[in-house]
C-alpha cells in the first residue's frame, strides 16, 4: 500500500469518515479486530481495509489504531459463494398448490441467502420440459425465472443464472439456444451444466432411489411410480439423437469460449475424458470416486453439495462429499438446494478434522468462485472485491452475524 493510501485509512479509522450501517458500507472503510480467514490461515486480531469497494490490505491490527467498525473477534471470511442452487424454484411453490409471485419469491429468497452469508449466487435455471421427480419444470417457467433475475438489478445479492440443460429434452435446447442468440453473455461466459437424469444412469443409477423419490414427491404408490419410470426410460431412450446433438452443440459453444461448460453427475473417468474433449471445465456432482479422481486429474474443480456433507452421504447413493473432501479431491461446495447448508458443511468439516477451517471455507468461497470462472472475488487478498461475512463459529454450526457487500462498479 502507497503511503497516501495508509494515510487515507488512517483518517478513516480516527473517525472522520461519515456515519455508515452495516447494511450498506461505503466504499473506503476499514474493518478492525477481526479474526481473518484466509485460504492457508487465519490471522487474529486483524484488521481490513476496503478502497472504492476493493480489499486494500488485510493485517494484523496496528497497535493503539482505532476501525471504523469494531468486529469484536469475529471470524472474517469473503463473501460465499453459491454456484448451484435449485432453492429459487422452490421458494416460489412452497406447496403444490400455492405458488407465490416471482417478484416476492426472489425477495423472500434473497433474504435466506443474506442470513446464510452467500453474496453472489447461481440460480439453477432448468431447460426442459417436465423431467424432474421433484418439481414441474417447463421452459415457460424457466423463462420466467431468468426475467425475475434479470429484473432484480443491483442488489444485495448478486444474482446470476445456471443454465441447466436436460440434454435430451428438444423443447429445453430450443429455448437455450435462443436465449443465447438473444441475450447479453454478461462479464464472463455463461455457466452451462449439461445433465441426462434418465433412470439407470447417471445420479440415478440405482433406479430404484429414483423410484423412490418420485413416490414420495408424487404421492404415488411404489407400482405407480416403477410405471412411471418405466413409461420414462422408454420415452427418453427414443432421444438418444437429440443428446448426441444437444452435447456436439455445446462443446462447439465451449471450446470457443463462449460458455463455461460443467458435467453434472459424472459418473465413470471415461466421461470426464468426454468432458474434456467437449470442452468442460467443471466436474458438477461427480457420482463415483473414479469420475472425482478423474477429474482432479485432468485438473478440473470438483464440486459436491453441502446437503450431502451434512448428511453423511449422497440421497441416491453415490460417493459422499466427505469423503471426497478427506481425500483431497473436492474443491468446491454447493448448496444444492439449502443456502444455509453451506457455512454449516464447512464447519462440520473443519469440526470432524476432515480439513482445516482455511480450506473448509475455500470450498464455499474461491473455489466456488474457481469453478464459477468468478475471478474478482472469493478470498481475502488485495484487490478482490470487499465482499465480507462476519460469523460466529459453534461446535458445529456457525451463525452469521452480518453482511458487508461491496456495491456494484
Amino acid at each position: 500500500m502507497s503511503e497516501n493510501e495508509s494515510s487515507v485509512l488512517t483518517e478513516q479509522a480516527s473517525g472522520t469518515a461519515a456515519r455508515w450501517t452495516l447494511g450498506l458500507p461505503p466504499d473506503d472503510y476499514v474493518l478492525g479486530h477481526v479474526r481473518a480467514v484466509l485460504p492457508d490461515r487465519i490471522v487474529d486480531d486483524a484488521w481490513i481495509a476496503v478502497r472504492d469497494g476493493r480489499i486494500a490490505e488485510v493485517a494484523p491490527q496496528p497497535a493503539g489504531s482505532a476501525a471504523d467498525v469494531d468486529g469484536a473477534g469475529l471470524l472474517c471470511v469473503p463473501g460465499v459463494v453459491d454456484v448451484h442452487s435449485d432453492g429459487l424454484e422452490r421458494e416460489i411453490l412452497p406447496r403444490p398448490s400455492a405458488r407465490l409471485p416471482w417478484e416476492f419469491a426472489i425477495l423472500s429468497f434473497e433474504g435466506k441467502l443474506r442470513a446464510a452469508g452467500v453474496t453472489t449466487v447461481f440460480h439453477g435455471a432448468s431447460f426442459e420440459e417436465g423431467t424432474s421427480p421433484s418439481t414441474m419444470r417447463s421452459v415457460e417457467r424457466t423463462s420466467e425465472l431468468c426475467a425475475t433475475v434479470a429484473a432484480r438489478g443491483p442488489a444485495p445479492v448478486d444474482h446470476r443464472l445456471l443454465h441447466r440443460l436436460d440434454v435430451r429434452s428438444p423443447e429445453g435446447i430450443a429455448a437455450l439456444r435462443e436465449r443465447f442468440d438473444t441475450t447479453d453473455p454478461g462479464d464472463v461466459p455463461p455457466l452451462v451444466s449439461h445433465e441426462d437424469h434418465t433412470p439407470g444412469q447417471g445420479q440415478y443409477a440405482d433406479r430404484r432411489h429414483y423410484e423412490r423419490y418420485v413416490a414420495g414427491t408424487r404421492g404415488l404408490s411404489d407400482g405407480e411410480a416403477k410405471d412411471h419410470v418405466d413409461q420414462l426410460i422408454v420415452e427418453r431412450e427414443g432421444r438418444l439423437t437429440v443428446r448426441e446433438e444437444a452435447l456436439e452443440w455445446l462443446g462447439g459453444l465451449a471450446r470457443s469460449g463462449a460458455i463455461r461448460l460443467l458435467g453434472h453427475d459424472p459418473a465413470s473417468a471415461v466421461e470426464i475424458d468426454e468432458l474434456v474433449a467437449r470442452g468442460g471445465s467443471v466436474a458438477e456432482f461427480p457420482t463415483t470416486l473414479e469420475a472425482a479422481e478423474a477429474a482432479r486429474e485432468r485438473g478440473l474443480p470438483v464440486i459436491a453439495g453441502a446437503p450431502n456433507v451434512l448428511r453423511g452421504g449422497s440421497h441416491a447413493g453415490n460417493v459422499s462429499g466427505s469423503d471426497l473432501a478427506a481425500r483431497g479431491l473436492l474443491t468446491a461446495l454447493a448448496s444444492d438446494y439449502l443456502p444455509s447448508g453451506l457455512t454449516a458443511a464447512a464447519f462440520l468439516l473443519a469440526t470432524r478434522g476432515v480439513t482445516s477451517l482455511p480450506a473448509a471455507i475455500g470450498l464455499i468461497t474461491g473455489g466456488a468462485a474457481e469453478a464459477a470462472g468468478l475471478t474478482d472475488r472469493g478470498r481475502l487478498a488485495p484487490g478482490l472485491r470487499a465482499d465480507l461475512v462476519l460469523m460466529q463459529p459453534g461446535d458445529p454450526w456457525p451463525v452469521v452475524r452480518s453482511v458487508l457487500r461491496a456495491e456494484e462498479t
